[in-house]
């Protein structure tokens, strides 16, 4: 038998009153989408995706309708760096597209970070440090103002080095492991960041308050970000991102109901590919928002060719799930009332949350090719 009783509930739920979010029923607007694939979607693979395969891989999202992509993590990764600096010198980054590069809050990587985006037209800077009680007391023995002073001194640094390099920037702090942090404690130190980042309503902030570790149920995690919503300063200034992982196998939930309490933007991947068990999948995401007469401005209208572009970059295959061979049915073996209804119906829509595309011939997804 397994003992369970050396685990319990590592989280902090916020005080009764933070679940106006409940009353709505269904998201009725798409976030802002970013893509992280080319950093938290890279570095979970066997095989990491080459410079050329990245430069694909991102042409790929811009069809897709990303306008925010994280480009990588240029300070800790030469083939990062070439990567970032492969887009910016040769212009390829569309004008409504702005890149994301990631940095911690230490001195030397924020200022490798500005070298690798200088010149960029738009960039998010993405600066972080870990405000969790278990990151605190086990990794850097440091008390709260301590870690809190990590976070502001990366802040003044950032904001320093944006006034001295070339380049159109924006910013985003995450308070990571987030889910880990008493949510109090949280807000304080994402306040104290933008009291030195001064945001303003043509000039917002991203605050990202990532499940860096899936650790409750989706509903205590939403009732979190509405309480952010709530105590966050400079409010109209303020883009709350949310960037779920998939740990405990709700990572889609965790988005929906965050966007529900007060969430602007989703931080994802295709697919759900990511570190770990996996970040939030993207697809799903607004293949749920679609089903839902939502226009998720994502594009995945052509799947076979997003399935061979993946699987050939990423040498992952989630596409095969899609393309299930139709079996025969074993004598005697009733059909279920939603298969019957499913293939009985012809005027009416099928009882299904969305129509499959109508096909003129057999076309295999995982491959990207249609056979006549």
């Amino acid at each position: 038998m397994m003992d369970a009783t050396k685990y319990a509930p590592g989280y902090y739920p916020v005080p009764a009153g933070y679940d106006s979010w409940v009353k709505k029923d269904h998201i009725e607007q798409a976030p802002a989408w970013c893509s992280v694939d080319l950093r938290d979607g890279n570095q979970a693979l066997i095989v990491p995706m080459s410079l050329e395969e990245k430069l694909e891989f991102f042409q790929m999202l811009v069809r897709i309708g990303f306008k925010e992509i994280e480009v990588g993590f240029p300070a800790a990764s030469e083939t990062e760096y070439e990567f970032l600096r492969t887009l910016i010198e040769k212009d390829m980054i569309p004008d409504d597209v702005t890149v994301q590069v990631l940095t911690q809050c230490r001195d030397h990587i924020i200022r490798k970070t500005f070298e690798a985006v200088k010149g960029a037209p738009r960039a998010v800077i993405h600066f972080y440090n870990s405000t969790s009680v278990a990151q605190r007391e086990q990794v850097f023995h440091k008390s709260k103002e301590e870690i809190k002073q990590i976070a502001t001194d990366g802040a003044k640094l950032v904001k320093q080095l944006s006034e001295e390099y070339e380049g159109n920037f924006l910013f985003e702090y995450s308070p990571e492991s987030f889910t880990g942090t008493e949510v109090d404690y949280a807000v304080d130190v994402c306040n104290a960041v933008l009291d030195i980042m001064q945001p303003t309503p043509d000039r917002p902030m991203i605050i990202n308050l990532p499940v860096t570790v899936e650790m409750s149920m989706p509903h205590v995690y939403a009732n979190q970000i509405e309480y952010c919503d709530k105590h966050l300063k400079y409010r109209d200034s303020v883009i709350i991102s949310t960037h779920p992982h998939n740990d405990r196998g709700t990572g889609v939930a965790c988005a929906e109901l965050a966007v529900l309490a007060g969430a602007q933007r989703v931080e994802c991947c295709l697919f759900g590919n990511g570190e770990r068990t996996g970040n939030v999948d993207a697809v799903t995401l607004a293949m749920n928002m679609y089903s839902h007469g939502v226009d998720p401005k994502l594009d995945f209208s052509d799947m076979p060719d997003i399935c061979a572009t993946y699987e050939r970059v990423t040498r992952m295959w989630p596409c095969r799930r899609m393309r299930r061979p139709r079996q025969r049915r074993p004598a005697g073996r009733s059909r279920g009332s939603g298969t019957d209804a499913r293939l009985q119906s012809s005027s009416r829509p099928l009882p299904q949350p969305v129509q499959p595309p109508q096909r003129t011939g057999t076309e295999s997804v995982s491959a990207g090719r249609r056979h006549p």
